[in-house]
């Protein structure tokens, strides 16, 4: 091959591609041209041209800046409204006094922690909701809350009247707090919070963000005097500008009411009439140019000087390697990626040759891949190539009653069958798979409806027990994942019907590696615990469970679960009986069930009456020994 391409090399030096102006002349003349103009020209083209990249550059900078501001205020006034909203339901519908009412309060201010106190009125009566930990964190006297609202009255009749009021409440409260008063039910809703979690939006060395009510008050700024004296900019230029504009964003220059010129854009937001500004001092952006200009004058006339000696022998460095990545450019557009290219130097050159053999082996890597991550892992050099050995955590799942459920599908929709099979287990199959990589687990493969996937491969989260607990995570995550999708459907529903599934897992020294041919190759793991954790998958069935372990991975993860100890089985090709263990919940759980009796209840799974069953009946490959 490399022959080959020094041929080719040689052929286009003599032919076509033969070089009639070096790169070296080129250079020379190209760079005494710029000596003999840059002089004259060097101050108006960074004073012209790089002014106005940066004057485009900072208007996008502000813009942007006040878009992502304008998103974070947005998310959290709606998160507020939500969660108060939820809040407030539940009280309303258990009654104030009940227990639910106050447990439900704890979690919400729990939750939601710079929220300072939730007013409303339920049968008639005045509720009011303090978040004791706020007041007492900023020593801010709670009764200030009620006061408050009190003196707000007429905001909590526009609330019930159906509009949104957003309200400076800081300088009642002495701290920076905002008031959001919001309609449900034909009555006025008003929570109280501090802004905390938008200072990094809001707060930039440069760029400034601020928020303004349909009324010109400042409610968050980063000078929290401005917001604690109610400062009101509604009779501002800029301020009437922006209420006058029917654009929800824009920017423009304006000028402040001390002289001071200013980039702001604004966004207006979806939430009572708030308007989220960003601005940026205009002299500010330029300070530097002047200076900047300077240094280039001089560093120019040194460095042209120095460049034209020298660049005749550098060119050669130059034109080499790039005859050289010329050829391997054709060979890649013709579906050839393997090349032993190899830098020379650590310059551009080097750094782009180096490149370049990374970008083939890349190539190279995911045309043999399916699984993306690993694809990515080994183009980055986490995996190795060639098969080592791991100590890892197994697992299989599989569909209960596939076959029958494919036959419903088929008798139900005949000209359809396929496509609906299809969207149902991919549907399966993305809440499964974010199962596995939320555990830091690696999906291997898909076989049919069965899923294998394993822990400690690939990468591991630091220990053999953590994996195999991360395996176990991730089976209970499916299985209340499955909960969910099954809520609402049938067993005997053609069209989307329930789906249980079995889950086998076991724990112990695995070859991992890349497996396949030149064309195709996969990573994936094999040995004796591969075979024993599928075995065990289809024991599910048999002892009416959905989650088993075997004693290889019990031992390591028996304090962190409630587990029930199974018959032991005798597997094809091990002389001892393999004990099984099936998985209820984590140890710590305070709900859910903590039996498998009740397990089986919640899962709508009869108890088989395990010892009296033949395993031998349905497979060959265990018998069930007894306990």
């Amino acid at each position: 091959m490399r022959e080959k391409r020094e041929k080719k090399l040689q052929e286009d030096d003599t032919g076509l591609m033969t070089v009639k102006f070096s790169i070296g002349a080129k250079l020379i003349t190209i760079i005494s041209s710029i000596v003999i103009i840059s002089l004259g020209s060097i101050i108006f083209l960074v004073s012209w041209l790089v002014s106005e990249d940066l004057q485009i550059l900072a208007e996008e900078n502000n813009f942007e800046t006040n878009r992502r501001s304008a998103m974070a205020a947005e998310s959290v006034f709606e998160n507020i409204q939500s969660n108060s909203m939820a809040l407030i339901r539940t009280i309303t519908s258990v009654g104030s006094t009940s227990l639910i009412a106050w447990d439900s309060t704890e979690f919400f201010f729990e939750r939601n922690p710079n929220v300072a106190s939730v007013f409303f009125t339920d049968n008639g009566r005045d509720e009011i909701l303090l978040n004791d930990s706020f007041f007492d964190s900023r020593q801010i006297d709670a009764s200030l809350a009620e006061s408050f609202r009190d003196g707000n009255r007429t905001a909590l009749r526009r609330a019930g009247a159906g509009e949104t009021v957003l309200l400076n409440a800081a300088p009642h409260f002495s701290a920076p707090v905002i008031a959001l008063f919001y309609p449900m039910q034909n009555a006025g809703i008003g929570v109280v919070f501090s802004p905390m979690d938008l200072n990094d939006s809001f707060g930039h060395a440069v760029n400034h963000s601020f928020l303004l009510n349909d009324r010109g008050d400042i409610l968050i700024h980063g000078d929290f005097e401005i917001v604690r004296t109610a400062v009101n900019v509604a009779d501002s230029d800029f301020t009437k500008y922006i209420w006058n504009n029917p654009e929800r964003s824009a920017q423009t220059l304006y000028t402040s009411d001390e002289g001071i010129r200013y980039f702001g854009a604004f966004t207006k937001l979806n939430i009572a009439g708030a308007v989220v500004v960003t601005d940026v001092e205009y002299n500010k952006i330029f300070e530097g140019i002047a200076a900047t200009t300077r240094r280039n004058i001089y560093l120019t006339i040194t460095v042209l000087s120095i460049s034209i000696i020298l660049l005749w022998f550098f060119s050669k460095s130059i034109s080499v390697p790039l005859e050289k990545l010329a050829v391997a450019a054709n060979e890649i557009e013709g579906g050839s990626f393997e090349f032993d290219l190899k830098p020379k130097g650590r310059d551009e050159i080097g750094l782009l040759t180096s490149s370049f053999s990374r970008m083939c082996k890349a190539l190279t890597i995911f045309g043999r891949f399916t699984n993306r991550h690993i694809a990515v892992g080994a183009m980055r050099g986490e995996i190795k190539p060639g098969g080592f050995p791991k100590h890892a955590t197994i697992f299989f799942s599989d569909i209960r009653d596939f076959t029958a459920i494919s036959e419903n599908f088929t008798t139900a929709f005949p000209d359809e069958a396929s496509d609906r099979i299809v969207q149902w287990l991919n549907n399966y199959f993305t809440q499964m798979i974010d199962c596995v990589e939320r555990t830091n687990g690696v999906v291997d493969k898909f076989i049919g409806d069965a899923v294998m996937a394993h822990w400690g491969t690939a990468y591991t989260s630091g220990s053999t027990r953590k994996d195999a607990y991360n395996c176990i995570s991730s089976a209970l995550m499916m299985r209340r994942a499955l909960f969910r999708i099954n809520k609402g459907r049938s067993k005997d529903n053609p069209e989307n019907p329930r789906i249980r599934i079995g889950c086998g897992i076991n724990t112990g020294m695995v070859t991992a590696g890349q497996l396949g041919s030149d064309v195709r190759m996969e990573y994936t793991v094999t040995g004796d615990p591969v075979n024993l954790a599928s075995r065990v998958e289809s024991l599910n069935k048999t002892f009416a469970t959905d989650i088993l372990i075997t004693e290889e991975t019990w031992r390591l993860v028996r304090k962190k679960f409630i587990t029930e100890e199974m018959p032991s089985v005798t597997v094809k090709g091990k002389e001892k009986p393999v004990r099984i263990f099936a998985v209820i919940n984590y140890a710590k759980a305070t709900k859910g069930p903590k039996s498998l009796a009740r397990l089986r209840k919640i899962l709508g799974i009869k108890d088989p009456g395990i010892l009296k069953l033949d395993a031998n009946s349905t497979e060959k490959k265990y018998k069930i020994v007894g306990m």
